[in-house]
């Protein structure tokens, strides 16, 4: 249920600098988590150098790729209208022709290519190297289609193209699918198992973004926590590796040291974290460094344990209390932020006052919260009914949304006073005259732009705040410059 990336860059259509000698033209959207996001710029790599410029105009394009997310419904729902629009352009234009890329792609390939008729072209999120092989395909007028799931395929060779970048903060993608096997989730089936990335293609690729002036970088996964490289497979076959691969394994906390000390002028984030495999020594390697961002987002999905069990969560209300008792301790000044979800399949209501209870024990800096949506193909989806009325999940929702703007007034109230060390990323939406940034807890804050520029590292003084904004003025540059 990872959401780090905002509802606004959903279906941006992305644009790189041209290559003079490319001759075709391709028009890529991404929708859903930062893996797809992070994943477009290894297609839009790859087809770079396969005789492709990016185009912002859908008409002009030859080739038409939306990646896509399978979390939601709604999500599914907004890609569809989007092959419905590229499918009326290629009416006017034949020669075009569209693919499906990422987590939908695996799950509807029959669907999309044999039912239907709608694309050209479905490539699974493993399957993105093969991409140059199946446009030959379809260039000779057939369907193309590879959506198998790989044991080892990481991309720590592709050097991604920045598609949606300032400049300044980058996603780096240190492990791919997921072991969790949680029954609303759709992950494990359209992503595989999880494997991680070899360290050195991680560092080397923060060294490249590091040459290039970027001055923050996000470790992405769908549970970076688990992170762990052993000489390459399966983070499952661990337990059959040699003496020496268990010796010399490099599990997150080694990792996320290894960054921080090799770019100690460099911001670094990490996401998504699962609570059973956030580890103590995690937090202590947080801690230790300045230059680790103190927000750790941390999904719970429900305060119930009977519904956590249904939910194959691997961690009861009790456990997920106790480290958050932990992270206060060992990151006192950390922020936290959860992914909710309610209405899951036999929700009570006393199911639902225990989310509400854990809530107000934790008082989120903020959140993602979600109604449960079915999806086909995971457990809940085969074996649960969804039972909760429409009705009765919309108004809890909407209690846990409520509650959760509480606690993140409360949560902003507590930075009033404080100097807190801002990245500017960008000018305030609301005022040219401002820049806007985020804090070491992920808090947006904005503050007058005097002299400053973007990308500079800057202590605000922080004078008031909304719920989701503080605002303040700069007292000086920080020494992360």
């Amino acid at each position: 249920m990872e959401k780090i990336i905002e509802e606004s860059k959903q279906g941006e259509s992305l644009v790189l600098e041209n290559k003079p000698e490319n001759t075709k033209k391709l028009f890529i959207e991404s929708y859903g988590c930062a893996m797809n996001f992070s994943d477009s710029e290894i297609v839009a790599s790859i087809l770079s150098s396969n005789g492709y410029n990016t185009t912002q105009i859908l008409e002009d394009a030859d080739l038409v790729l939306v990646n896509t997310c399978s979390i939601r419904d709604k999500a599914e729902q907004t890609i569809r209208k989007r092959l419905e629009k590229y499918n009326a352009v290629k009416r006017i234009n034949p020669k075009m022709k569209v693919g499906v890329l990422g987590c939908m792609a695996e799950r509807l390939k029959e669907k999309f290519l044999d039912e239907e008729k709608i694309v050209d072209l479905v490539v699974g999120p493993d399957a993105y190297k093969d991409l140059p092989n199946l446009l030959s395909e379809v260039e000779e007028g057939r369907d193309a289609i590879n959506v198998i799931l790989s044991k080892d395929e990481t991309y720590g060779d592709i050097s991604p193209v920045r598609l949606m970048s300032n400049g300044i903060t980058a996603l780096v993608s240190i492990t791919r699918g997921c072991d969790n096997m949680c029954t609303f989730c759709v992950v494990p089936f359209t992503r595989g198992r999880e494997r991680s990335r070899e360290p050195q293609s991680i560092i080397k690729e923060i060294q490249n973004l590091w040459d290039k002036g970027f001055k923050e970088i996000t470790l992405l996964g769908q549970n970076v926590d688990s992170y762990l490289w052993y000489g390459g497979g399966l983070k499952k076959d661990f337990q059959t590796a040699s003496e020496m691969q268990k010796a010399t394994a490099v599990d997150f906390d080694h990792l996320l040291e290894m960054v921080a000390i090799g770019f100690p002028k460099m911001r670094i984030r990490f996401s998504t974290s699962n609570p059973q495999d956030m580890h103590e020594s995690i937090l202590h390697v947080i801690a230790k460094y300045p230059n680790i961002c103190k927000h750790i987002h941390l999904p719970v999905q429900s305060g119930s344990n009977r519904i956590l069990k249904e939910m194959n969560r691997l961690h009861t209300r009790e456990e997920y209390m106790t480290l958050i008792d932990k992270i206060r301790t060992i990151i006192p000044n950390g922020s936290i932020s959860q992914d909710m979800i309610s209405g899951f399949p036999t929700e009570t209501e006393k199911d639902h006052q225990d989310t509400l209870s854990l809530m107000e024990y934790v008082k989120y800096n903020f959140g993602y919260m979600y109604s449960y949506s079915e999806r086909p193909g995971t457990l809940a989806g085969r074996k649960m009914k969804d039972d909760v009325p429409e009705i009765i999940k919309a108004r809890r929702l909407q209690e846990i949304v409520d509650l959760q703007q509480k606690h993140a007034w409360f949560r902003s109230e507590e930075f009033i006073g404080q100097i807190v060390e801002v990245l500017v990323e960008k000018v305030s939406k609301k005022s040219t005259e401002e820049f806007s940034g985020r804090n070491s807890q992920s808090i947006t804050v904005v503050f007058p732009k005097e002299n400053y520029k973007i990308g500079d590292f800057i202590n605000v003084k922080i004078t008031s705040c909304t719920s989701g904004t503080l605002k303040g003025e700069a007292v000086g540059l920080s020494l992360m410059n």
